[in-house]
């Protein structure tokens, strides 16, 4: 499954979670995932919550554009970016990977 992939107006990030982290931050890539480190731990959907507010604080898109379609219990997760093309979130993106 590839990093970005536009699904017809959207686009869909693949993201690899670490929860329980020193920090919220952006680790680079894992495989064909941007890698994520989170603070929140994996209890009571508190990462997938810090997940999304840290990639739209990345993205500069509203938390209301951004909805957690796969993964909602596992470590590898597919975000949906409303009205979004590949280009402008990897422009976002590449500074950080």
């Amino acid at each position: 499954m590839p990093l970005l992939r536009q699904a017809g107006p959207d686009v869909l990030l693949t993201v690899y979670v670490q929860p329980r982290a020193s920090r919220d931050e952006v680790a680079g890539r894992r495989g064909e995932a941007l890698r994520l480190r989170l603070a929140a731990p994996p209890v009571a959907g508190a990462a997938n919550a810090a997940c999304l507010t840290l990639l739209a604080h990345l993205l500069a898109v509203p938390k209301a554009r951004l909805r957690l379609v796969a993964g909602s219990r596992s470590r590898t997760k597919v975000v949906r970016i409303a009205d979004a093309t590949v280009a402008a979130v990897a422009a976002r993106l590449t500074p950080h990977l």
